[in-house]
């Protein structure tokens, strides 16, 4: 009976020396190999053989891109604004050896150092430039930290800016400058309108008067005309004066009397007089 009992245990510590010496790597990863606590190899995907119970697999690490989000953060600008940034970074390990012996986390510090570099970076900015600068921000980003994570065996891909808007008590503010802008905007708007209207009223009164006095001058040059020709058809100095100004005085009394208003017309005593003196002077 110990005879076949010793078979079958030979049997399985042969199977279980076997498959611990064999090792599949599924392509995308590569596995740290270390030999009595000491780093000895990294295999690769595809069938591995490794020394059993001498070697083991201590890390298993992935060979894809992987895409870090960065967590947003309060960053101030050199005009001391607040504002809140996040990025996400895509990064490639070349190296497992590097990055899991180099770095205690290797993703915990790559946050770190993209926060850091890109409060930096900002706080170099003023609000304005921050804010239309993406691009700028991202090239100064990549190049500040792909030496730094290199030294890890950790190949920087890209890195994006994803958000970077002020602060919620920064865009109140904003917001009500904002206003105020358009408020203001609209206050001139409408003062250049009452200016441009006013001028045109000055314009339309100055051109009215003007009208006005070139009609006194007419209508003086033909009340001068028709004096000249009164005199020289009746040779007398004083009727034509007379004649006219009776004319007109007869003229007001017409409109006064029709006028809406007008109740009684009072006509002076020595008109009679007046006109007889005129029927004399013709006679």
């Amino acid at each position: 009976m110990e005879g076949p009992i010793v078979v079958v245990v030979l049997l399985l510590l042969v199977l279980i020396t076997l498959l611990k010496g064999i090792r599949l790597v599924p392509q995308g990863s590569k596995w740290v190999v270390q030999r009595l606590g000491k780093y000895h190899t990294s295999l690769k995907p595809g069938l591995n053989i490794i020394v059993p119970y001498i070697d083991n697999v201590a890390y298993k690490v992935s060979t894809k891109d992987i895409v870090l989000d960065i967590p947003s953060q309060e960053v101030i600008t050199l005009d001391n604004v607040v504002i809140v940034a996040n990025a996400v970074a895509y990064i490639n390990i070349v190296a497992p050896e590097k990055a899991v012996y180099g770095v205690e986390d290797y993703e915990l510090a790559i946050r770190t150092l993209v926060q850091t570099s890109l409060r930096s970076i900002v706080g170099e900015m003023k609000l304005d430039d921050a804010l239309s600068s993406r691009d700028q921000i991202k090239a100064k980003l990549k190049a500040s930290i792909s030496d730094d994570i290199a030294d890890w065996g950790i190949t920087l891909k890209t890195v994006e800016i994803q958000d970077i808007n002020p602060s919620g008590t920064m865009q109140a503010a904003m917001e009500e400058q904002a206003a105020a802008e358009r408020q203001r905007r609209a206050t001139v708007t409408r003062a250049e309108g009452d200016k441009t209207a006013a001028i045109l009223k000055a314009d339309g009164r100055l051109e009215a008067s003007r009208r006005d006095a070139e009609a006194q001058v007419v209508l003086a040059e033909a009340t001068k005309s028709a004096l000249t020709k009164v005199s020289e058809a009746i040779q007398d100095k004083e009727l034509p004066a007379m004649y006219l100004l009776g004319e007109k005085y007869v003229d007001a009394m017409q409109q006064i009397g029709g006028s809406a208003n007008a109740k009684i017309v009072v006509l002076p005593a020595d008109i009679p007089a007046a006109v007889r003196g005129l029927m004399n002077n013709t006679k």
